[in-house]
């Protein structure tokens, strides 16, 4: 065997082992990336989970808004790479309580019912305001004090939230916006940088974030701002003398 033949032999298999170590870190990388997800959103292997959203009032059948349907499908890329499994039910629909699976609750919280009654018992710092008989205000947050009202087309804002019962439980996720637009956003948003947020609040870590969707008239839900990180404000009871206050504002 000459010298040339013995130095192919060794170049070809030294390319073979380093082909099968970096196929093998890059697995390894990949599983690792998937369990991350899978702790973040609650969804082992073989798991289920619940997308809950409006009814289109202008329709006489059960159909989904366009733009709640796109945010589900946003959610539906993320469960098939967790490798769990999805089911779609509209909010007024009877459910059972949350923490036994994993739930992605997506809507206006003035509609929607489980959204609403979600926020009331996870984010009771938050007021969601009705409007008046006019409309005037409706959907506006009152987070701290702080009035987020909706320009609608130009500036809207939704609130983006990763609740837990328990250490045990499985998350809710919730994104509460004051136009359909922004629930998408919000979606597209968790979907994004999901990674960074599972590095920053941890696994099994809750956070509120309220994001701002700015001239949606023209970019539709690709241009989203943090405004702030409301957990702290959100999850804590609003004291009496805050909620006379935000009655009195109502009225």
């Amino acid at each position: 065997m000459t010298d040339t033949l013995q130095d192919l032999i060794a170049s070809a298999a030294a390319l073979i082992v380093g082909l099968a170590a970096g196929w093998a870190v890059h697995s390894a990388f990949a599983r690792r990336k998937r369990a991350r997800e899978q702790r973040f959103f609650g969804l082992p292997d073989g798991s289920e989970c619940v997308m809950v959203t409006h009814r289109d009032s202008t329709s006489a059948h059960w159909s989904i808004p366009r733009h709640d349907a796109l945010a589900l499908l946003g959610l539906a890329s993320v469960v098939e790479n967790c490798g769990a499994h999805a089911e779609v039910a509209p909010h007024d629909t009877g459910l059972q309580g949350f923490g036994a699976r994993t739930e992605f609750c997506v809507g206006d919280p003035t509609a929607h019912r489980r959204l609403a009654a979600h926020m009331t018992n996870l984010l009771p710092g938050v007021t969601v305001h009705a409007g008046d008989d006019s409309g005037t205000d409706r959907g506006m947050f009152t987070i701290a004090g702080t009035d987020y009202r909706p320009d609608p087309g130009a500036v809207e804002h939704v609130l983006l939230a990763r609740l837990t019962a328990g250490d045990d439980s499985r998350p809710v996720f919730l994104a509460a916006g004051q136009r359909p637009v922004t629930h998408r956003a919000a979606v597209r948003h968790l979907v994004r940088n999901r990674t960074r947020l599972a590095r920053k609040y941890g696994a099994q870590g809750s956070f509120c974030l309220l994001l701002k969707v700015v001239n949606s008239q023209a970019y539709g839900p690709d241009l989203v701002e943090v405004v702030a990180d409301v957990t702290k404000p959100a999850t804590t009871s609003v004291g009496p003398r805050a909620a006379a206050k935000t009655a009195a504002k109502d009225d």
